[in-house]
């Protein structure tokens, strides 16, 4: 028998709190009325629901369903879900994964990041909750009560610094989670979003389904920021032939049979010079598999709307 006293943290003022990995095991939690407190979900969940709650600082693992403040303010957070909503909330802070466009409604002086994060068990919740640490749209943000003149929201620093938000827990028990917060080893990688390029040269890898697709792509990550190019987004989608036809166009005949083994991984990089560099970094690195990279310069930003674009109405974004 479930006792949802397990799964609420309600009334509490200077504390800190948290659940360890295994201890909320997908059950649905509740976090209100909670003033000055440090609170740390370490596992997965079905759904969230953050209500009353001032000055806190938040840690949420993966959420399978959605997770919905309303009527926070002065709230410092790291979250992942599927869909995330504010409603009536001041000034929140937000490390964000969300697999789908991220909703505020009457809310102000909200600012958004990009999730980086890292302890041991955190890529098998990210499964178990059914995420994709590939799809993050942290920072497309759907207004749904814009004020005209006003922005109600906003990106933050690209210098900001995790533990300045939401500092490691200090409580004896919370502390055996072996958490890093940096982005190299962040379970999600830190895209740029919505920020500004540094370049309009953009570049599109796209990964098919197979045992390393995963480890494959934070490679081709991991070599590309390593040399200064900037990883844009990421998204991992199913496609089918057609799709492949308009994304691939004239070599979409040499991608469609692997298509069928599951969904693509596809990455955009930016800089000066990264179709060149992508390309030769995967024939350097991946030369027994079959990677798609734009051609050239001229095509790549198509191939990215192409892709992009798609990804979206599949996304039902």
């Amino acid at each position: 028998q479930i006792d949802p006293k397990d799964y609420t943290f309600a009334g509490l003022k200077d504390e800190t709190v948290g659940r360890l990995p295994g201890k909320v095991a997908g059950q649905q939690f509740v976090i209100q009325d909670c003033e000055n407190c440090k609170i740390y979900i370490f596992d997965h969940s079905a759904t969230i629901t953050i209500d009353d709650c001032v000055n806190c600082q938040i840690f949420l693992g993966p959420v399978k369903g959605s997770v919905f403040f309303r009527d926070c303010k002065d709230c410092k957070c790291m979250v992942a879900c599927q869909q995330f909503r504010t409603r009536d909330c001041r000034k929140l802070e937000v490390f964000l994964c969300c697999a789908t466009q991220p909703i505020i409604e009457s809310s102000t002086g909200m600012k958004f990041g990009c999730f980086q994060y890292y302890y041991p068990e955190l890529a098998l919740q990210f499964k178990d909750a059914g995420l994709s640490i590939f799809n993050n749209t942290w920072s497309n943000i759907h207004d749904f009560t814009p004020v005209s003149g006003e922005n109600n929201w906003g990106l933050l620093p690209e210098t900001a610094v995790v533990q300045d938000y939401v500092p490691l827990p200090s409580s004896e028990e919370l502390k055996a989670v072996r958490i890093s917060t940096d982005a190299a080893k962040s379970i999600i990688p830190v895209t740029r979003g919505q920020r500004q390029k540094n370049s309009d040269e953009s570049c599109l890898a796209v990964f098919f389904a197979g045992d390393y697709t995963t480890a494959n792509a934070r490679k081709l990550i991991d070599e590309m920021t390593s040399k200064g190019f900037q990883l844009v987004q990421t998204k991992e989608v199913v496609m089918k032939a057609e799709d492949a036809h308009r994304v691939f166009q004239q070599s979409a005949s040499e991608f469609i049979p692997l298509l069928e083994k599951g969904p693509v991984v596809a990455l955009e990089f930016s800089g000066d010079g990264a179709v060149e560099q992508c390309r030769s970094t995967v024939n350097e690195v991946f030369s027994g598999t079959k990677v798609f990279v734009s051609e050239s310069k001229a095509s790549a930003s198509q191939d990215v709307d192409n892709f992009y674009n798609f990804a979206d109405m599949q996304m039902g974004m």
